[in-house]
């Protein structure tokens, strides 16, 4: 049996020969950029390349991806939807095209010599067209002539489907941004739960397709033709260089090739849920209820780890990534105790997940304490939680005159859903323990209309909060972005070497910057590192970048991230120096740009706040103008 080690080996080495430079997985969190919390998927972290920034490794890369997706948490248990992933991607930027794509894409998905899918069992589909983009049929004709290749008829059954944007368009991973129409994979796994309702072939109105939602068929790869970019005014403008940029789901493929009707019955989760099943003393399989659980508790456990292990430092919170660390250890917990699991049970899971994955994110054998520490603090804390909650549940009880203990005779009285949301909200007791112990119903419509309320003012706010991102190079954020590395130079002044980066955000109006000192700064420390930036703008410094081996990068002192991965695979990084050697070097550090040419555009730099952000970690927010 291939194993997704070896899947994502074989990935890499297949593009290798085809004359892609391989490069290592980008931090969990997207460095510059307040349009997302996270990175999801694996073009994020590559935004300023798609848009023609050169990359150090040339026009063709490859790479094997963390990602963290939370949109459809809820989804989480079924075959197929997770939180952490990785996303094997390859990447043109303004190199090959939709040809070359395709074709190999497909090679390597049925050589024997790579994955050996049998290509009768695959589908394909491609964009249909709107007023924004036309239907593209030049993907649909490089398909069928793959197909007849391979003596299968693209039509015999129905192979290729037209799909809307909704179905078959990518990105953009901000509000604008690269994005472009996309072709996706499927393969069919022949697992029909209905029979009669999705019978074989492609005729009839019950008939499923490749997006049908019935889960015989999985998505594998994406291909992106990210052509155009998405303006602040929803225009579609051609972008100046033609991407490809795809996406295979380790996960995914691993469940396909392995045999297996759901992902976590690969080896990616058999050791954790062998583990959830120990600690709960249920079988999985044992019920729905049960299965389900178990799969969200190793989704989200597998979750938490990354993030805690990820080089940035994130802490559980009430707010930004924080806020989703705290809201998955918290379901995991609650779907813990609801499948029986007593005392703590993070830190062993964590355990099986560091074991797992080890070998090839070290950081997480690095970081072993740590996450065990947070995951076990967290825990504690929302265990607490919960019994403040139980309280409030049976002052609701009684406000309501039912039992709290022992079955009631009487038939369910109903809660308000404002009543028990308003238990979820401030203590996070589940709507369905809430029901369980007070022996009620909520009022499900109105439970429904409260959650609708609070998603849509956490929308809106976030809409509001995260502009901008990685795809603006206006010239203020572009200012903000310089201004950033100076403040990183300043600080290591004032403060000491010990100051590492450990967070960036640009919008329009101002930079954040998160950094490592274990205590709050001085308002003179404050006023030097200020006076500091603003010398340097008055010098108006010279800015420019040179692209370096790691080892070059090290001994020129460049500030960074030089993580073992970087060298082994023999990658150059891109330095953004500031100064001369006229002048004086004042900044040398990795970044993949862009910046301003000097430093004088930037005309006075202004702190605006400092305060923590976790422990050990202070965040500034300043701008510049």
């Amino acid at each position: 049996m291939i194993t997704a080690n070896e899947i994502r080996a074989k990935y890499l080495e297949f593009f290798r020969q085809k004359g892609h430079a391989v490069i290592p997985s980008a931090s969990l969190i997207p460095e510059n950029d307040p349009t997302v919390l996270f990175t999801t998927a694996g073009m994020h972290p590559l935004v300023p390349f798609l848009l023609g920034e050169p990359h150090p490794e040339g026009k063709r890369l490859a790479d094997a991806q963390k990602c963290i997706r939370t949109g459809d948490i809820d989804e989480v248990g079924d075959n197929r939807h997770l939180t952490f992933f990785e996303m094997l991607g390859n990447w043109s930027l303004g190199d090959y095209f939709k040809k070359e794509a395709i074709a190999w894409s497909l090679e390597f998905l049925t050589d024997k010599k790579w994955l050996g899918l049998d290509p009768r069992r695959l589908y394909v589909s491609v964009f249909e067209g709107d007023a924004d983009a036309p239907r593209d049929i030049e993907s649909m004709q490089i398909w069928e002539e793959q197909f007849r290749r391979r003596g299968l008829a693209a039509d015999s059954p129905q192979r290729v489907f037209y799909y809307p944007k909704s179905k078959n368009w990518w990105g953009p991973a901000g509000q604008t941004g690269p994005c472009g129409p996309d072709t996706e994979m499927f393969y069919d796994t022949l697992n029909l739960k209905d029979p009669t309702a999705h019978a074989a072939g492609w005729s009839g109105g019950q008939a499923c397709h490749p997006n049908c939602d019935c889960g015989r068929y999985v998505e594998i790869w994406n291909d992106v033709f990210m052509q155009y970019f998405k303006t602040a005014e929803g225009k579609f403008e051609p972008l100046k260089q033609k991407n490809v940029d795809t996406g295979m789901g380790l996960e995914r493929t691993a469940m396909v090739l392995q045999g297996k009707t759901t992902v976590f019955e690969t080896e990616m989760f058999a050791p954790l849920i062998e583990e959830i099943g120990r600690l709960s003393g249920k079988t999985y399989g044992q019920t729905e209820e049960i299965t389900k659980a178990m799969r969200v508790i190793a989704d989200h456990v597998k979750a938490a780890v990354f993030i805690l292990g990820d080089r940035h430092g994130i802490s559980p919170s009430n707010v930004d990534q924080g806020y989703i660390l705290r809201r998955l250890i918290r379901r995991a917990v609650r779907f813990g105790r609801q499948i029986g699991i007593t005392g703590f049970f993070m830190a062993p899971l964590a355990e099986k997940v560091i074991e797992t994955y080890a070998a090839v994110y070290p950081e997480l054998s690095s970081n072993r304490r740590r996450i065990l520490d947070e995951l076990a603090a967290e825990e504690d804390k929302f265990t607490r939680t919960l019994q403040r909650g139980a309280v409030e549940v049976i002052k609701l009880a009684a406000k309501h005159h039912l039992p709290v203990v022992g079955p009631s005779t009487e038939a369910p009285t109903t809660i308000t859903g404002k009543e028990a949301f308003f238990l979820y909200e401030s203590f996070g007791f589940p709507k369905e323990l809430t029901e369980e112990v007070t022996h009620s119903q909520i009022d499900q419509q109105e439970w429904n209309e409260e959650m609708k309320k609070h998603q849509e003012m956490s929308r809106a706010g976030a809409e509001q909060k995260f502009a901008g991102g990685l795809a603006d190079h206006s010239e203020m954020v572009v200012k903000l972005h310089t201004a950033t590395h100076m403040l990183h130079a300043a600080l290591r002044q004032v403060l000491g070497p010990h100051v590492e980066q450990r967070g960036s955000n640009i919008t329009a109006e101002r930079l954040r910057f998160d950094f490592s000192h274990p205590q709050k700064m001085t308002s003179e420390e404050l006023k030097k590192t200020e006076d500091i930036v603003n010398a340097k703008i008055a010098e108006a410094l010279p800015v420019g970048f040179e692209m370096m081996a790691v080892e070059e990068a090290k001994t020129a002192g460049s500030i960074g991230i030089f993580e073992d991965k970087y060298a082994k695979l023999g990658n150059k990084v891109k330095v953004y120096t500031i100064g001369s050697a006229e002048k004086g070097v004042y900044s040398r550090e990795i970044c993949g740009g862009p910046h301003v040419e000097n430093t004088g555009s930037l005309v006075r730099f202004k702190i605006l706040k400092e305060e923590a952000s976790s422990a050990g970690v202070r965040r500034i927010k300043a701008t510049v103008g």
